[in-house]
């Protein structure tokens, strides 16, 4: 069985730590840390915990606000085809 360069366990359930891992030890590149993030990269970044809290709920957010323009217009398609049938 082929042995891999990274020395760390990690599950692989944390997909996105095994590639901050793997660059880490194999290419050399290092997370920026939070103070150099700066402008919306400080609030949306796949390196912090908070960062990618942040794209996961606007992420969901946009779909929440898809869907509710999706119903919005569908009702209101309804509304004109029961008023234009009836009148």
């Amino acid at each position: 069985m082929p042995t891999s360069p990274v020395k760390t366990r990690i599950p692989l359930t944390s997909f996105g730590h095994l590639i901050t891992e793997v660059k880490r030890q194999l290419l050399g590149i290092e997370a920026p840390t939070s103070v150099e993030l700066i402008g919306w990269r400080k609030y949306f970044n796949s390196y912090t915990l908070q960062g990618r809290r942040n794209c996961v709920l606007a992420t969901y957010g946009i779909f929440a606000v898809t869907a509710a323009a999706y119903w919005m217009h569908r009702q209101n398609n309804k509304e004109k085809q029961a008023s234009s049938s009836t009148g």
